[in-house]
């Protein structure tokens, strides 16, 4: 399969970029982590790394752009708090060099270039090290005042969450309840195999979201069929039982995440996979209505947009010989800020009153209110295939299971989600 990266030369330098959550992850259980803006990354799996180098000129344009490898490894400062660190790999510096620093949005701090001379460098080193620490500090005290909201936040069946400016409670809830609940759980998982190994290969993906001020996220799980040919027994029963008991087996389709504005109220709506796995086939087209819904009026002119784009990676799907995208997950974004609308660019001190709802099809389902100051932006829209570490076809020469013919689970569910959207869009005409 892949090239062996264990037996890679690992070269690391005196200093790294800073790792953090990143803002828009709204499905999935693998941590992904902003690199910059318009870079993330996230742990590298060898069959979805290979599927990166692989894949077909024609799907390319359906997927994130694929920016390189890089090393990433954990340190504990003095305070007990983990950061993780992205170093670059020896056989990628020449490829790392050409990705854009510039564009980072977080406090220069927190991002320490890579340079042409293969060393790392940071303008007035010393100062920037005493911000970290100070970072640091200040983030571990809000960060004990939030613990028990978290954790009930992460139980809460029904939970709306807006953000008000009182400034005195962490920016953590800038992040979406999935993203930091993924992001504890990476950090969990390193903390805990600290002793073997402190070093971890990510793959740099392109971020989908960067050119919009508001995104609204749809992640769906699509196919049929979730499990991959190298499934545990376990593994597959549980994963047959998903698709049984959600939209999966009936429609090829279910909801894994979603983030949407709300312009009536001024608040981010977050639902979550688990919510997804309940909806019937109705609640599932009520779902995609409220994705393009923005509390006020239903967002038609982005539906066609979506539908042409839908339909012609339908076209190019229904020409790949052999190709099988298990697990694998399809999204769609759009910009929800428009004219004087909010934008997500609001003030780290911008916090949030939580409070919890009582109602059958919001469970699962969280709201966070934005601050607002930026322009608006084109109502335009993307579509991407995300997630392959459980694709295969018959290039995969390490495979055991070579599989013919088409995705045809993964095409009935993209046939299924354009019938569901034409009927939104002809049963809410002008």
């Amino acid at each position: 399969m892949s090239p062996a990266f264990g037996a890679m030369e690992v070269e690391h330098y005196g200093k790294g970029v800073l790792l953090e959550p990143f803002l828009h992850q709204v499905g999935g259980h693998s941590c992904v982590l902003r690199f910059n803006d318009k870079t993330i990354c996230k742990p590298l799996i060898q069959r979805e790394h290979l599927f990166y180098e692989t894949l077909p000129a024609e799907i390319r344009k359906f997927t994130p752009q694929y920016k390189g490898v890089v090393s990433v490894s954990f340190e504990e400062d003095e305070h007990g708090n983990l950061c993780l660190i992205a170093y670059p790999l020896k056989r990628d510096q020449d490829n790392l060099e050409n990705v854009d620093y510039s564009d980072c949005s977080e406090p220069k701090s927190k991002v320490l270039r890579w340079s042409n001379k293969k060393a790392l460098l940071l303008e007035n080193d010393n100062l920037a090290k005493e911000r970290v620490r100070q970072h640091r500090k200040e983030e571990k005290i809000k960060s004990h005042m939030l613990e028990e909201e978290f954790e009930w936040l992460k139980k809460s069946e029904v939970l709306y969450y807006s953000v008000e400016k009182k400034g005195n409670v962490s920016s953590q809830f800038k992040h979406n309840p999935w993203s930091m609940k993924c992001h504890q759980q990476q950090l969990q998982r390193m903390k805990e195999n600290a002793k073997h190994r402190n070093q971890y290969k990510f793959i740099l993906l392109e971020n989908l979201t960067c050119r919009y001020q508001v995104p609204c996220v749809l992640d769906l799980k699509m196919g049929t069929r979730q499990h991959g040919d190298d499934a545990s027994e376990e593994k597959k029963a549980n994963q047959i039982q998903k698709c049984q008991q959600s939209t999966s087996a009936i429609i090829g389709v279910r909801v894994c995440g979603m983030q949407v504005y709300q312009a009536g109220t001024g608040q981010l709506m977050f639902m979550n996979k688990y919510h997804g796995r309940k909806l019937s086939v109705q609640g599932f087209k009520e779902a995609l209505y409220q994705f393009f819904h923005n509390g006020k009026i239903l967002r038609r002119e982005l539906i066609d947009p979506v539908l042409k784009k839908l339909t012609e990676l339908k076209m190019v799907l229904e020409k790949q010989e052999s190709y099988r995208f298990y697990s694998s997950s399809l999204l769609i974004i759009y910009d929800g800020k428009e004219l004087q609308e909010v934008s997500m660019d609001s003030d780290p001190e911008d916090l949030g009153d939580l409070s919890e709802e009582s109602s059958d099809e919001s469970a699962g389902a969280y709201a966070y209110k934005p601050s607002s100051n930026k322009h608006s932006s084109s109502s335009t829209v993307d579509v991407r295939m995300i997630d392959f570490a459980h694709t295969t076809c018959k290039f995969y020469r390490e495979d055991s299971v070579v599989h013919e013919g088409l995705d045809t689970g993964y095409i009935f569910g993209l046939q299924n989600l354009i019938a569901i959207i034409k009927e939104i869009r002809d049963e809410n005409g002008e």
